[in-house]
């Protein structure tokens, strides 16, 4: 099986108005505690990023931005065959009672969003964390479900969704390629 797209740059912005419009709903009232919005790498941060322009454009007050490097806090990383690449993680806000909501892309067997969790709480801890994705496929293997969904789609468990988020919004895409053998990466993996 080959590359399948599965919704277009039209589909992802109305998906990510969705989620900017739960989270100002949620914490954009001028009274409310500050919070952070923290992608993961790699394709969270681009969509965390896209989250906090088009808050800024409904007239909310905006988050805080964080990224966050999951890498080392994974269950696989002595199950891959190359060396993963390490990211900075930049948090530029007390983590200690802090308001975050987590960013990702997909949420698939919620291991990522684990690690992410531990990976936060290393930081510090915070009074709440909430999970905002794109793409919710629905098949979690761990209890992690999220706050805010984008798009909840369904793809057979041989198949990997992949989302393209470039600087150019109108080129945004989602598909499914084939899914790598467990402890490998397919090519669009770090």
């Amino acid at each position: 099986m080959t590359e399948q797209q599965l919704c277009t740059a039209t589909d992802l912005a109305a998906a990510i108005d969705r989620i900017a419009d739960a989270i100002v709903s949620d914490f954009g009232s001028p009274d409310a505690p500050e919070y952070a919005l923290v992608g993961l790498y790699r394709a969270g941060v681009p969509l965390a990023e896209r989250l906090l322009e088009t808050i800024i454009r409904r007239g909310a007050r905006p988050p805080v931005l964080g990224k966050l490097d999951v890498t080392m806090y994974r269950d696989d990383i002595g199950l891959r065959r190359t060396l993963p690449q390490i990211r900075e993680t930049i948090l530029p806000f007390n983590m200690e009672g802090a308001q975050v909501i987590l960013v990702d892309d997909v949420l698939s067997s919620g291991r990522t969003i684990r690690a992410a969790l531990d990976a936060l709480t290393a930081f510090g801890r915070p009074a709440l964390i909430r999970l905002a994705v794109l793409i919710d496929r629905d098949n979690a293997e761990y209890p992690i479900r999220p706050d805010y969904v984008g798009m909840r789609i369904e793809v057979p468990e041989d198949r990997k969704i992949v989302v393209s988020l470039p600087d150019d919004p109108a080129a945004a895409v989602a598909y499914t390629v084939p899914a790598a053998p467990a402890g490998q990466s397919t090519p669009t993996q770090a």
